[in-house]
């Protein structure tokens, strides 16, 4: 019996599905290993905290003391891996204890948040969850060193009980999206896509939390196009939504942080038709005219578009060869199988002490300037930030940007210092 703790900092989204998910499968198959999962906050959240605890021990917000005393039973350590403030403070606080780590990667390190490239060579194992990420330029450097300590472990789970969409071939298509409307991941232009669909009733049902509902209705109604998408809302029933769309537009931002994109794959498990952008993880998800589209502009979606209304025999074909994809490809065994194979391989490696301070730095400013690709200039020049295409990642009050870090270090002058600076330059 293997025993594995999981250090995350909360569970919820792709990362609570991604683990109930494993530590069901995990007690369903092999019992080969033994999950524990340490999760550094309180759950804002109890749908995936719940599950997991039918399937493992979960500790809540453990302190120092606990959190030491967990990793020294643990025969590996996998840590659950984005830029959280939370958790590099965490593994700052561990670095005197040997252990065997694995990381497990969420985001894609091919814009910000960039993954420190000591951290990946400092593990036992690195996994990204999406090949995406080996199109880093370095990357191929970095796999011919690390060899079988660097993979790819999908993190896309728990499709296969899913309904299909109504696939109605008599209607007017129903577009929608589903996820979040941050413009770190939404296409800060995604208006601008939409209205260069000629139909004067067209419109798209957006799903997700409400945030930049205003900025988005603002440039419906400055493109004379004011009914052009119908906010829903955060809703509990995606699958419910999702039975009612033929096409989903998902859109996202070309330097978005996202890998496994599990709404994307909910809908295709579904059969909803996605058309996405010409975007790195989108590409390793979705095969153009196979099981979606793939466009590069407002003009070739608007064509996407009418391709598929003008033929539903193709549409359906390419609707059940999505899901059918997803279905088979995306799965908990297959997971489970691969991170188990991992975990096997790293439990003949001696435990050993990772350095990292050497790789995050030692205050929380070092911390979060540890996972920029222009640290220097965002130390020294913030007011560049505002033509920065990734600029939208650093209004988001979380996901690691320097309000994010401040949340949890108010005492941080430098960080407070670049968070005002931000604010007068009108980055955020």
């Amino acid at each position: 019996m293997i025993s594995v703790l999981h250090i995350t900092p909360h569970l919820g989204g792709g990362v609570g599905k991604a683990l109930s998910s494993l530590t069901a499968q995990a007690q369903a198959s092999s019992g080969q290993v033994q999950h524990t999962i340490a999760c550094l906050e309180q759950p804002q959240r109890t749908q995936f905290l719940d599950e997991v605890r039918r399937n493992c021990q979960v500790s809540i917000a453990p302190d120092r003391s606990t959190l030491d005393k967990l990793a020294a039973a643990a025969d590996v350590v996998q840590v659950e891996w984005w830029n959280h403030p939370a958790t590099i403070a965490c593994l700052s606080a561990m670095q005197s204890r040997p252990i065997r780590l694995v990381m497990w990667c969420h985001v894609s390190g091919l814009f910000d948040p960039v993954i420190p490239r000591g951290l990946i060579e400092a593990c036992h194992r690195f996994l990204f969850t999406s090949a995406c990420s080996l199109e880093a330029p370095d990357m191929p450097r970095i796999a011919a060193r690390m060899g079988e300590r660097l993979g790819v472990v999908s993190s896309g789970v728990g499709f296969a009980s899913l309904p299909r969409s109504r696939g109605n071939p008599s209607a007017e298509l129903s577009v929608g999206y589903v996820g979040s409307l941050n413009f770190s991941k939404l296409h800060p232009d995604y208006v601008d896509f939409l209205r260069a669909v000629d139909t004067a009733d067209f419109k798209i049902r957006m799903i997700g939390e409400t945030l930049n509902r205003d900025v988005l209705q603002a440039r419906c109604r400055d493109a004379g196009r004011p009914r052009l998408l119908e906010f829903a809302g955060y809703v509990a029933d995606v699958a419910g939504e999702l039975r009612t769309m033929d096409v989903l537009a998902y859109l996202l931002s070309p330097v978005h942080y996202g890998t496994a994109e599990n709404a994307l794959l909910e809908a295709m498990a579904m059969g909803v038709v996605p058309i996405v952008l010409d975007n790195p993880a989108e590409r390793h998800i979705v095969e153009h005219q196979r099981t979606g589209l793939v466009v590069r502009s407002p003009s070739e979606f608007a064509e996407a578009l009418d391709w598929l209304r003008a033929n539903p025999e193709k549409r359906f074909e390419m609707s059940a060869r999505a899901a059918a994809h997803v279905r088979e490809h995306y799965t908990a065994a297959a997971m489970e199988s691969s991170l188990r194979a991992h975990y096997q391989a790293m439990i003949k490696e001696e435990r050993r002490r990772v350095p990292f301070e050497e790789i995050f730095g030692s205050t929380p400013d070092e911390w979060f300037l540890s996972c920029r690709s222009n640290r220097d200039a965002f130390a020294s020049d913030l007011n560049t930030m505002a033509a920065n295409p990734a600029r939208f990642g650093l209004m988001e009050h979380s996901k690691g940007s320097v309000f994010h870090f401040l949340q949890y270090f108010p005492q941080a002058e430098r960080l407070r210092e670049w968070a005002s600076r931000m604010e007068a330059s009108q980055c955020v």
